[in-house]
């Protein structure tokens, strides 16, 4: 059989995709042409640009790529070099012996990228017109951005130079023409302007500016026949140098003589800013940027208007990088020529710019528009109706005041500095202080929209994907809601959206998490539903501003005819505004610049035939060969852009196996920056030959059939938004489960399905839609009313920080005297009335005893509160009247809630309790019927647990148990935890604060990874996924690494201190089981094994598979490296191995046990040369001596064992967690087995379900984590 054809490749573009020549047409050179009297002078015609020559990449001959091998011809066949204008050839001038221009098809017929009209481009590259000028003039540089009909951009740089226009010569298509004296006499010793464009899909504004500036410089002394062969040089050298990957490595060129810097950017969300980002600002004082800022984020319609035209595209593009992670979709011509004006007249969003001569034309024929002038800084409309909203208040005075602390101008640092003596060492000191001020401001400008955007997240469900952006909107501060208005119906919004809800960790998510408040953090976590700490309402100023914001929060979403209060006007000018409040966020935002790394491109030699090419392309690998044997070990960030860039240049050179084989420790080192398309068309173009020779290589072979096992179209994933909408049908309990979520009342699906039978109590399980908006306005009542509740300092001086009033009472008289009743999370209090002051009533705890009853006024029965506390004699009584009933409810809720949390060292019993509680009100204002005391009984969960069943837990489990955390806390559903990890906290003076902390690490489900604070217990990192598959194991690496493995065959490698993943080792074929790191001999090795039985052997610094070997037995289950053997637990023995594979000696379990069938199910090793082990189907835990495996074991008993899942050895203890009987029911227990007396020393009642893994923080702890019912983690003393 014929074999296949391999598939094409295209080959990646180097940084530039064209260069072209541009200027005037030869005929409109020739004969008599007007001549305009000006100012006293002669004013030469304007004439019609063209294009005289276009340089399109690859610059090699077919029949140099051919002589160089067949494989660089399979991988490209466009071979197309030049284009130039075809014209009627005159005959070269004798005598020159210059060589031919190129003839025939290839030099007509060349393939211009898509994005580049050459019709419209001339215009582009002479936007004010070409007109030969009779003095010399300053050579010019401006800037395009050109858009193809899918939206791409590309990029060009265009540098204007003039030549003298000579009678007997004309340069034109670089070659020497005699002509007859046709110049008309006007322009006979005038000076020719002409263009030279770079396109490119990359935005190196200053960089190819500086190419083309020392492209003049030979431009200005050459022939005019050498012109089109210098272009053509210089276009090769550009398309032969690779873009530089995502990270600090900048690339430089030697370009003579100037060295060019191509940065990189930050990573690979971010685009490259190779750009004067503070321009912006000289231009506009802070105000106006700012209204520029919100002009882009209501998507108008701008122009931007100067006289200088390389202006127009820097600002527009300094404006878009400071949007950053937002993206603007729309139409972005920064530059319009004169022939283009009608395009202002777009009715959609667009960014354009014109030249300041036409700004009194475009705001006379278009409306609508606004129209900024970059010279004066000034910015007005072209319509008079046009209502620009102001960027919210806050937000703005931060900025302001940050904005006036940057450092603009490098001259003030330059004055403590010497002079420099050399050209390079100047620009590179230049480079390096924008490189520090561009930091700054895009932090700055990042922190404006972290600021606008950060309470979007709180009015988004995840699960659901919808936003609710009507009650998001009532939250907003009145002046602040028409910008959020005009905003929120935006195409950039909805995409930001989108990224939000698929939790991406772009700039904006990691500006958010670092700048949010330890505070924040922890009351996101237990305050649910949130309410205004004391602390907030302290620091809170109350004004008719902030009541009339908060009273909006009780309107319903959907309607329409909100009215806003009458408001004091804003200020107009916002350098008036008083900032007395806001000086803390004065100061400029701190940025360190990320360290940057240069790599120097080698020379190219001409003339550019293959051999030159192919040894370039060989210089830069030994270059990079060089650089990375030059690395610490410890550098994989360099590493990763070497391997990146050198399989590139391997690509170029047609070497697809060297490259895949770099693009495969590429995908070890950094996933960020691996090139998956690419490689997919790699592997697919490879032939019968390679892929043989691929399949002989262990490196490849997991590679190659990754891509091609891949199924064709993976499946798209659900990006849609909803916007929150009231329910228009009855619902069941699985539909009112869902939009109960979506309302962001309550997440936990338990919780909701409580409050579905209170509200459905003697009737049709059936929630009609009125009952659902009576309970979404009660609800939103009563958050408003916990909002707008004002203690005196008095009072709050008496109460905890972050305590927060989640109910007020009415005013009542009490034994205490009379005044309203205040429920916290903590305890209850009286406000008393007349003089305000605070009366105690009782902490939760405190609490013995709660009545409803009534008491006798006059011929009247009051119903009444009665409270009896532990501590006092007193017994507090309040005539709550109609309240009573409800408050009898709440209370009891409260203090079963606080005797739970008590007992269970668990502080979300008293969330839950206080969750209870608060729907237990807004089912009584919803139904507000005789019943409706009786339905919110149903939402008493922990007081009929009380009543129902003993709280109290053995008291050896409350000895030992110190405390709970809940990884799943706002999941709707507990989790399981699969594996627990700790890492301990390190001293090192250059972590930052936050690493120096001790660590948590939580597998939960689908790949989840939840990471805890270990030093207060509280999150540090909230949820990201390696992989979407169980977790197995985890295992720390050299104090610095976390390696994950998954069920599928993957091994995650997170960094502890960027707590990012982007690292992956796939060389095991199936479910990763387990990981140990070498011992003292060999810190810099790890071990990790599979199911099917393959233990691998890796170098850390490498991450490259040193030893590999397979045991015969299947189901390996966990390795451990003891003895400088490893020791290897199957379903059907133990065996021990030397780290090279060799047989030491085995337990096999049917040996011991040949009554019944089992398994190992797990083992530990203790120093008294011991191996204990657990098996399945047995409640014993089996001892055997390493001298002698053969020995029968001995046996220590658990009583009421059911199942044993893991083992752990604690300084003399043996902890065993599985599941057990207690008090009659199925448990997760702990067995603690004292390792020297050989018996069980405590039984510890766990979780409610079962005890899935167990983990030693220091031998001072540990930490045991349940199944998914209750989905906790406990932690418990060690003795």
């Amino acid at each position: 059989m014929a074999e296949a054809e391999p598939r094409p490749l295209a080959l990646p573009s180097g940084l530039v995709e064209l260069c072209a020549l541009l200027g005037a047409p030869r005929d409109g050179l020739r004969g008599p042409g007007p001549v305009a009297q000006k100012r006293g002078g002669t004013h030469l015609p304007s004439l019609d640009p063209e294009v005289l020559s276009v340089f399109v990449p690859p610059f090699v001959s077919k029949e140099d790529s051919q002589m160089a091998g067949a494989n660089c011809v399979a991988l490209n066949k466009t071979k197309r070099r030049s284009f130039r204008k075809k014209r009627e050839k005159p005959k070269a001038e004798p005598g020159n012996g210059l060589p031919e221009g190129p003839r025939g098809p290839d030099s007509e017929d060349v393939c211009i990228p898509n994005g580049v009209d050459l019709l419209a481009l001339p215009q582009l590259c002479f936007p004010g017109g070409l007109c030969v000028a009779s003095e010399p003039k300053e050579d010019g540089v401006h800037f395009l951005v050109l858009t193809d009909v899918c939206g791409t951009r590309t990029y060009g740089v265009v540098a204007q130079f003039y030549r003298p226009l000579h009678d007997e010569h004309c340069f034109y298509n670089g070659q020497a023409h005699w002509e007859p004296s046709r110049l008309s006499g006007s322009m006979a010793g005038g000076f020719l302007p002409y263009a030279v464009c770079v396109v490119s899909r990359f935005p190196y504004y200053n960089a190819f500016r500086d190419c083309l500036s020392c492209l003049l410089t030979h431009l200005k002394s050459c022939k005019d026949f050498e012109v089109d062969n210098h272009i053509k040089d210089f276009a090769a050298k550009l398309s032969l140098i690779p873009s530089p990957p995502p990270g600090p490595l900048h690339l430089i060129y030697n370009m003579k003589p100037l060295q060019v810097v191509f940065p990189s950017r930050v990573d690979p969300e971010s685009p490259v800013i190779d750009l004067d980002l503070h321009l912006p600002l000289l231009c506009f004082r802070p105000e106006k940027t700012l209204q520029i800022l919100t002009c882009l984020l209501t998507e108008q319609r701008i122009v931007f208007f100067s006289s200088n035209w390389a202006l127009l595209t820097l600002v527009t593009e300094c404006f878009l990088a400071f949007l950053h992670p937002l993206q603007w979709k729309h139409t972005f011509v920064p530059i319009l020529s004169g022939q283009m004006l009608d395009f202002v007249m777009a009715p959609t969003s667009f960014l354009m710019g014109c030249h300041l001569d036409h700004f009194e034309e475009v705001s006379k024929e278009a409306d609508g528009l606004i129209l900024i002038n970059i010279d004066n800084g000034s910015i007005t409309y072209s319509s008079d109706n046009m209502d620009v909203p102001d960027i919210p208040l806050l937000a703005a005075q931060t900025f302001i005041q940050r904005v006036q602390g940057l450092q603009l101008h490098q001259e003030l640092d330059l004055t403590r500095l010497r002079a420099s003596t050399d050209l390079h060492e100047g620009r590179a000191c230049r480079r390096a202080w924008q490189q520090r001020l561009n930091a700054q401001i895009q932090q700055l400008f990042l922190h404006l929209l972290v600021s606008i955007f950060r309470e979007v997240k709180s009015h988004l469900n995840y699960e659901h994907r919808v936003f609710n952006s009507e009650e998001f909107l009532k939250t907003r501060a009145p002046g602040d809601q028409q910008f959020y208005k005009q905003v929120l119906e935006t195409y950039m919004f909805h995409s930001f959206l989108k990224a939000r809800l698929n939790r991406t960790v772009d700039a904006f998510a990691q500006m958010d998490l670092h700048t949010q408040s330890e505070d924040d953090r922890i009351n996101g976590l237990f305050l649910s539903p949130r309410r205004p700490t004391i602390e907030k309402t302290a620091s809170r100023k109350t004004s008719p501003l902030h009541a009339a914001r908060r009273r909006l929060v009780v309107s319903l979403p959907n309607l329409q005819d909100i009215t806003i209060p009458e408001l004091p006007p804003r200020n107009s000018s916002l350098r008036k505004m008083d900032t007395t409040d806001h000086q803390r966020g004065s100061t400029v935002v701190n940025v360190s610049p990320q360290a940057t790394y240069t790599f120097k491109i080698p020379e190219i030699h001409f003339p550019l035939v293959a051999q030159c090419v192919q040894a370039y392309y060989s210089d830069c690998v030994k270059l990079l060969s060089k650089a990375m044997d030059g690395l610490a070990p410890d550098n994989s960030v360099l590493l990763a852009r070497y391997l990146y860039l050198r399989g590139l240049v391997h690509l170029m050179q047609g070497q697809l196996l060297d490259a895949l084989l770099d693009f495969q420790s590429l995908y070890k080192t950094d996933l960020r920056i691996f090139p998956a398309d690419l490689v997919k068309r790699m592997v697919e173009s490879l032939s019968g030959p390679e892929c043989a020779q691929a399949e002989r290589t262990p490196e490849l072979r997991r590679l190659i059939s990754e891509f091609l096992d891949q199924p064709g179209e993976a499946p798209k994933a659900d990006d849609h938004v909803k916007n929150f909408e009231l329910p228009r049908k009855h619902m069941q309990l699985d539909d009112f489960v869902q939009r109960v979520q979506e309302s962001g009342i309550v997440k936990d699906a338990g919780i909701i399905g409580r409050l579905f039978e209170a509200l459905t109590v003697g009737q049709q399980k059936l929630i009609d839609p009125e009952t659902f908006k009576d309970l979404y306005t009660c609800w939103k009542k009563i958050e408003a009313e916990a909002q707008e509740v004002s203690l005196p300092a008095a009072v709050m001086d008496h109460l905890d920080k972050n305590e927060c009033v989640y109910k007020l009472s009415r005013s009542v008289k009490t034994s205490r005297g009379v005044g309203k009743l205040a429920l916290t999370q903590k305890r209850l209090l009286l406000l008393t009335e007349g003089t305000p002051g605070y009366v105690e009533i009782s902490t939760f705890r405190n609490i013995e005893e709660v009545r409803s009853t009534t008491v006798a006024i006059l011929f009247l029965r009051i119903p009444t509160l009665k409270i009896k506390m532990v501590s006092k004699k007193e017994v507090f009584e309040a005539n709550l009247k109609t309240e009573c009933d409800l408050w009898h409810l709440m209370v009891k809720e409260m203090w079963a809630g606080k005797k739970l949390a008590d007992v269970h060292k668990d502080p979300q019993y008293i969330q839950q309790a206080l969750t209870h509680v608060l729907l237990m009100d807004a089912v009584v204002s919803t139904l507000q019927a005789p019943g409706a005391i009786y339905a919110a009984s149903k939402l008493s969960y922990f007081d009929k647990m009380k009543n129902e069943m003993p709280l109290d837990v053995p008291k050896t489990t409350a000895e030992t148990l110190k405390h709970k955390i809940n990884p799943s806390a706002g999941e709707t559903f507990p989790q399981a935890v699969d594996v627990l990890l700790y890492t301990p906290g390190h001293l090192d003076p250059a972590e930052k604060g936050g690493d120096a902390h001790p660590k948590l690490w939580c597998a939960l489900s689908e790949g989840k990874v939840i990471v805890f604070d270990a030093s207060s217990w509280t999150i540090n990192q909230h949820c990201f996924r390696v992989g979407t598959s169980r977790l197995n194991c985890m295992a720390v690496v050299e104090q610095n690494q976390v390696w994950v493995g998954s069920e599928d065959s993957v091994i995650y490698i997170i960094n502890i201190h960027s707590m990012s993943c982007n690292k992956q080792l796939s060389d095991h074929r199936t479910s990763v089981t387990g990981l140990v790191q070498g011992g003292t001999a060999v810190p810099s090795q790890v071990y990790s094994c599979s199911v099917d039985g393959t233990v691998l052997a890796w170098d850390v610094s490498s991450l490259q598979v040193i030893r590999r070997f397979q045991l015969l037995s299947g189901g390996l289950s966990s390795i451990r490296l003891h003895g400088g053997c490893l020791w290897c637990c199957t379903s059907n023995s133990i065996i021990v191995v030397t780290t090279n594979g060799s047989l030491c000696q085995e337990l096999k379990i049917k040996e011991n046990f040949q009554e019944q069938s089992t398994s190992f199910l797990g083992f530990q090793l203790i120093p008294e040369e011991q191996l204990w082990a657990a098996c399945a189907g047995y409640d014993d835990i089996y001892i055997w001596g390493l001298e002698d495996l053969a020995r029968p074991p001995q046996r220590i008993h658990l009583p009421d064992c059911s199942k044993v899942n893991c083992m752990l050895r604690v300084k003399r203890q043996i902890w065993v967690g599985g599941t057990g009987l207690a008090q009659g029911k199925s448990k997760g227990k702990i067995y603690v087995i004292n390792a020297e007396r050989k018996e069980v020393e405590k039984e510890l009642v766990a979780h409610a379900d079962t005890v899935k893994t167990l983990c030693s923080a220091e031998d001072r702890y540990v930490l045991s984590g349940s199944g998914r019912e209750e989905g906790k983690i406990a932690i418990w003393n060690v003795e």
